[in-house]
């Protein structure tokens, strides 16, 4: 068995986008992709998914009372949309994932994949209920591990989820959850130690999408930090080693944009939207569109975008985030008002305008948002302070607190969040 990564120190989990084995691991949280997890789809799958799952659906024919092949066919439906940004693969996955619970009840790898699917479906409570009882049903597997890390993350319990990820390392170490190490330091405001973490699952990364899903994350540091020679030479490894890989090529149009270099830019962004028409890609190149004065073709994007959230909908996702941030910007400030209350509500319970109360940053980030886009500034300044409270250093949730404050005559705290996250 492999050693633990962090043997003894205080680390834990990352929402990534990973492959371990046949798994699915949802999507890095900072990401608003309703994808298995968050974030950034378009990780490399363990193998061909449309190939995959007609391999599948062969052998069931034949052995229809297979339960380990129904959990697998589930699994695969899940990848499946991961990669293409389709949500009908969600329905499909339910219903197999059921079957496999039926011709073998309480087993792990089913209840795992139901923990997935739910995951993808933004339902991040019943992802911890199917988690709990894949664990409790198998201690050491390592997929239910890595679902009941993104699940307490993403519902804000970051204590929580840094005591479950040193639980699955002791237990079952690997790639899957040296990264989720990393990423909830970064959450926490652990920025070196994100780093280090990273470094060192870099040094046991083999397989091409791992190795090109770390050096995004080191990128993504970088930017945070606004080191955009770095940021650049992380994405560009992670383009080398796995061609084509979008969350990299998303880092890479923010480089080029931010350099200037405004057709690159939109080269890139045009690839990610034609390969992964997902909500924040279809916004980021509408806006980038915008500002090279091509509105027509910035509101095609945005019209795609919406269409999205509608038919996500539709396949049992809970799109409200999504929604949230993108009405705020580009739609219906009330329509975005609602939406945000109804995601901050379902992850932070009982939380609602408490400073200090530890709850999703996303969330409360697009809370704040929503509320400042319809002229309510004041009831916005808690929930922007809260985004920023753990020290994460996401820069838009900076920079939405200092666009609060100024709007409310205060000094912004922007720079000193910074430095104090170091």
């Amino acid at each position: 068995m492999r050693r633990p990564l962090i043997a003894g120190v205080s680390a834990a989990g990352l929402v990534a986008v990973l492959t371990f084995g046949s798994a699915v691991a949802p999507v890095r949280s900072s990401d608003t992709s309703a994808t298995t997890g968050s974030a950034a789809a378009g990780a490399p799958a363990s193998g061909p998914a449309s190939a995959g799952i007609a391999g599948l659906q062969k052998r069931l024919r034949e052995q229809p009372r297979d339960a380990a092949g129904w959990a697998s066919l589930g699994f695969a439906y899940v990848e499946k949309a991961r990669v293409t940004g389709d949500t009908t693969y969600y329905p499909k996955a339910d219903g197999v994932l059921r079957r496999s619970l039926k011709e073998a009840p309480e087993n792990d790898a089913a209840l795992a994949g139901l923990g997935a699917l739910a995951a993808a479906r933004h339902d991040f409570h019943g992802a911890l209920r199917y988690a709990d009882r894949a664990l409790k049903a198998n201690p050491y597997g390592q997929r239910a591990a890595a679902v009941r890390v993104d699940a307490l993350v993403e519902l804000g319990r970051y204590d929580d989820a840094l005591a479950a990820a040193r639980r699955a390392d002791a237990r079952r170490p690997g790639i899957p959850i040296f990264t989720r190490l990393a990423y909830v330091r970064e959450l926490r405001g652990e920025v070196r130690e994100a780093r280090r973490v990273l470094g060192l699952a870099r040094g046991s990364a083999i397989d091409p999408g791992d190795r090109a899903y770390i050096a995004t994350q080191l990128g993504e540091l970088a930017w945070n930090d606004g080191d955009l020679d770095l940021a650049g030479r992380e994405y560009a490894e992670a383009l080398r080693v796995s061609p084509g890989y979008l969350p990299a090529l998303d880092g890479q149009a923010r480089v080029r944009a931010a350099r200037g270099d405004v057709k690159g830019a939109l080269a890139d962004r045009a690839e990610l939207v034609r390969r992964l028409p997902l909500p924040e890609y279809l916004a980021e190149y509408g806006e980038l569109l915008e500002s090279a004065g091509r509105p027509d073709e910035a509101k095609r994007q945005y019209a795609v975008a919406a269409a999205w959230a509608r038919i996500a909908k539709a396949n049992g996702v809970d799109a409200d985030l999504e929604t949230a941030l993108f009405e705020s910007d580009h739609g219906d400030p009330k329509a975005a008002l609602r939406a945000a209350r109804a995601e901050y509500d379902r992850r932070c319970p009982g939380s609602r305008g408490r400073e200090v109360q530890q709850c999703s940053v996303h969330a409360a980030d697009a809370l704040a948002w929503a509320l400042h886009v319809n002229g309510r500034d004041e009831e916005a300044l808690p929930y922007a302070r809260q985004a920023v409270a753990t020290g994460y250093r996401r820069p838009q949730f900076r920079a939405h607190l200092d666009v609060i404050e100024k709007a409310l005559g205060k000094h912004p705290r922007g720079g000193r969040d910074l430095e104090d996250a170091s």
